[in-house]
């Protein structure tokens, strides 16, 4: 299933995006992004993994599906909706379902890639990133990501090794949801608002 934000008028951007582990396609984040990134032009189609379409059914929780189950779906959905639009196609996600994007960017052709709060590494375990298709990366990226992210802050993103391919797009004292520390005087609101923006301005001609 298909959860589409499409924007008036003539589409000639459409952003793929998937949910992250622990949060369906219909996530308070993912509703905010895909409204906001409607507004500003550009068509967001949201879909689920299968462990995560299970418990939708029965309301059970459980673990992601073994990445090469996440990626035949990310190929699945990708070419259903190739099928669907014209004009420009880009794919990408919230935490892990951006990871898994990545992962596809090259072998699938699409136009760009949207990653919002990237899981460079597991939290608490900086010392085992999983970058190394990212120092390889083709397809024109974006990464929005908080400042101080548990699974990618600032300081530890600036060590490694990216494709000249990706572009950096930090939120001041926001975490891997975006949202910013009270004390910094800036709020999730203005902060997702920020995040659109910058999605916007890499994907509109």
């Amino acid at each position: 299933m298909l959860l589409w934000n499409r924007p008036t008028g003539l589409v000639e951007n459409t952003l793929i995006l998937a949910h992250g582990a622990g949060a369906p396609m219909d996530s308070e984040f993912m509703e905010r992004m895909a409204q906001r990134l409607a507004a500003r032009g550009i068509a967001v189609a949201r879909f689920e993994f299968p462990y995560m379409a299970a418990r939708r059914e029965d309301g059970r929780r459980r673990p992601p599906n073994p990445q090469p189950q996440l990626l035949t779906c990310w190929r699945e959905i990708h070419a259903l909706v190739r099928q669907q639009v014209t004009g420009r196609l880009a794919i990408g996600g919230k935490s892990m379902g951006g990871r898994m994007a990545s992962l596809l960017a090259d072998e699938l052709g699409v136009d760009a890639l949207v990653c919002l709060g990237y899981p460079f590494h597991a939290v608490g375990k900086a010392d085992k990133p999983r970058v190394a298709h990212l120092a390889e990366l083709k397809t024109p990226t974006l990464i929005v990501q908080g400042e101080r992210d548990p699974m990618g802050d600032r300081s530890t993103v600036a060590g490694y090794d990216l494709s000249g391919a990706i572009q950096l797009h930090w939120l001041a004292a926001g975490d891997h949801d975006l949202k910013p520390l009270k004390a910094s005087g800036l709020t999730h609101e203005q902060h997702l608002d920020n995040a659109a923006d910058a999605v916007a301005a890499f994907l509109l001609p």
